[in-house]
């Protein structure tokens, strides 16, 4: 069995952290060291799912229920538009491997990896 990782912690509170929202299968906290005015990751509670593709193969309802809970927060948190980036490896960026959610909003630049 691997070591919990740093969510997991959090949820269990081992180690602070600020959830803003929770449902049954997923949590949202606020980003530590913050990429935009509101940035927020949605996690699973499972920590089954190392990425986004794992968690896409694995369990598509889970995914959509973390897109759907990323929606609601951004709603909450800002004006409801959002990007929301899954990291997927080292390469990419990604630092914890437990599938998670950016949610980024508020103030964003116009043109910035538009498309």
């Amino acid at each position: 069995m691997s070591e919990p990782s740093i969510f997991t912690r959090i949820l269990q509170g081992e180690i602070p952290g600020e959830i803003i929202a929770e449902t049954e299968n997923a949590f949202v906290l606020r980003d530590i060291a913050p990429q935009a005015p509101v940035h927020l990751l949605v996690i699973p509670k499972t920590q089954e799912y190392r990425n986004v593709v794992e968690l896409a193969a694995g369990d598509p309802a889970l995914l959509t229920e973390l897109v759907g809970l990323a929606h609601t927060v951004a709603a909450e948190h800002s004006d409801g538009d959002f990007r929301l980036i899954f990291n997927t490896g080292p390469g990419a960026g990604q630092t914890v491997f437990h599938v998670h959610a950016h949610v980024l909003a508020g103030g964003l630049e116009e043109g910035r990896l538009g498309g």
